[in-house]
């Protein structure tokens, strides 16, 4: 009798893949409540793609760039004849820090290079320096503090709600700012480049203002929006830095950000979640609703199209606020025995035989002996204002 034949079986058991989480906007309230947390990306891990950071890394460079025109336009090692700080750098070497605390450029390469200055705007009505002075940093402390913190906000902000509308806010900000910097304007080169920065502040204010109630960790992030908002400010109270143009970023980027930043990139918010800052989950049922606020959008613009014609129409009228507010330099520049906020202008006498000369104040009656004759008009300029300040 021939054996019966076995039937065999063969089960072939897949592992169930989990799914994958929906990163759309329209997220429901059952899918959110799934989810543990959406982290607010101010001081998150940044995100593993880099592409989306672009547009903070070209300004970076661009500022990079523009900085070291500044130290070549200015030349210390040949215009101040080797008188230079970190003299072995040559043609980078830096100005004294009694002419320059910020360990920079002289007056006279930054008015070069494109600063702002009260006679170019109302004499000689050079309304291009309105876009050169955002580009300036005063020396390489002001370079370093400003740069990191642009970097450290800016590429947060361009991961969660992309390049193109942080870019906007950047851009709309420095120029808003240079122009606020031209109606306070005095007789000392003055430069607009944090103003940017503070754009930015302004922005991650006015969001985190907006989702409040979506925010864990609130203070943390109060303390460290206070904490860069309140170094750069007081780095401005030195010379050659326009607070008020740091003002005027501020309240643009306030108002931009609640104009542009209104729909965050939650998918890449998921796949970012463990930060500092997260949404919580349970108010994050109303995100949508929340975020998508046309009337305050519309209000917010209105207000900041009024701000920056106004500013406009000023500029181009010559208006000087100082004219009408007599402490507001205190704002903008405060004297300290490591240098000084003079803005008057000054006159000097100089005398010179075959191998010095001499500069003397007519103000004070201070002078000083050089042991050199061969420098320019615009270093002239600069040692007298040293000497009579």
């Amino acid at each position: 009798m021939e054996d019966t034949p076995k039937l065999q079986t063969h089960i072939e058991i897949k592992p169930i893949q989990p799914p994958k989480p929906r990163i759309s906007v329209e997220l429901t309230a059952e899918e959110l409540l799934k989810e543990q947390k959406l982290p607010f990306p101010f001081f998150r891990p940044l995100a593993q793609r880099k592409e989306n950071t672009w547009v903070i890394s070209l300004f970076v460079i661009l500022h990079l760039i523009a900085f070291a025109a500044s130290m070549i336009i200015n030349d210390c090692w040949s215009n101040s004849h080797g008188q230079c700080a970190l003299s072995p750098l040559g043609r980078f070497s830096f100005q004294p820090l009694s002419e320059n605390p910020l360990l920079g450029p002289s007056a006279s390469a930054l008015d070069e290079m494109g600063a702002l200055r009260q006679r170019y705007l109302a004499k000689d009505q050079e309304f291009w320096r309105l876009f050169t002075s955002p580009c300036l940093h005063a020396g390489v402390f002001h370079l370093l503090i400003n740069l990191s913190c642009v970097i450290f906000v800016g590429i947060h902000l361009e991961q969660e709600f992309g390049p193109l509308r942080i870019g906007i806010v950047y851009i709309l900000s420095a120029l808003t700012g240079s122009l606020v910097a031209a109606l306070f304007l005095q007789d000392r080169p003055s430069i607009a480049s944090p103003s940017a920065l503070f754009g930015l502040l302004g922005a991650m204010l006015s969001g985190l203002i907006r989702n409040w109630k979506f925010y864990s960790k609130k203070f943390a992030t109060l303390v460290a929006f206070c904490a860069i908002l309140m170094l750069n400010f007081i780095l401005g109270l030195m010379p050659y830095i326009n607070n008020f143009s740091n003002i005027g970023g501020f309240i643009s980027g306030f108002l931009l950000g609640f104009v542009l930043l209104f729909k965050p990139q939650l998918g890449k918010m998921y796949q970012n979640k463990g930060g500092l800052f997260d949404y919580d989950v349970k108010h994050s049922v109303k995100l949508k609703q929340k975020l998508d606020r046309p009337v305050l959008r519309s209000i917010s613009l209105v207000i900041f199209s009024l701000l920056l014609a106004g500013v406009i129409v000023a500029v181009v009228q010559g208006i000087n606020v100082n004219k009408y507010c007599t402490w507001c330099h205190y704002i903008d520049c405060v004297p300290f025995k490591w240098w000084s906020c003079g803005s008057k202008t000054t006159h000097c006498e100089t005398m010179a035989n075959s191998d010095q000369m001499t500069l003397t104040c007519s103000g004070n009656g201070k002078f000083r002996v050089f042991p050199f004759v061969s420098l320019s008009q615009a270093r002239i300029e600069d040692l007298c204002n040293l000497l009579c300040s």
